[in-house]
């Protein structure tokens, strides 16, 4: 079994797909909108195959984004390298993203940076 794709919901469907587009080179679909309840969603392809959904209908609750809590957290992009962390991080950092953390070494071994990327959501960049 594998992960078919992470589903998110967001206020600003077309700046989430921007924002992911322009940082980590994903490739949006055409965008899908059900006309009877205003759901709509971005499929965004990352190169290795990973799939992330974005999406945003009118009737959605704010659930908050809370840097620790139950359910999922954060989603984690790996970039091949530590000078392709570093530089993304620093990259994100000088657009005005809050890195969280890092880049650095984790405990477990992790060479990584945190950034509190589009919406409050948390982001891991990763080798």
């Amino acid at each position: 079994m594998r992960i078919e794709h992470i589903a998110m919901y967001v206020k600003d469907l077309e700046k989430a797909r921007d924002f992911f587009v322009k940082y980590f080179g994903a490739v949006s679909n055409e965008g899908y909108h059900n006309q009877t309840t205003d759901f709509r969603s971005y499929f965004l392809s990352f190169q290795d195959g990973a799939r992330l959904e974005i999406m945003n209908r009118p009737d959605m609750e704010d659930r908050g984004t809370a840097m620790a809590g139950t359910g999922y957290i954060h989603m984690a992009v790996s970039t091949g390298s530590r000078e392709a962390v570093d530089a993304l991080t620093e990259r994100l950092r000088a657009d005005g993203y809050q890195v969280a953390s890092g880049p650095r070494t984790t405990g477990d071994g992790y060479y990584e940076s945190c950034i509190v990327g589009i919406e409050g959501n948390q982001i891991e960049i990763t080798v």
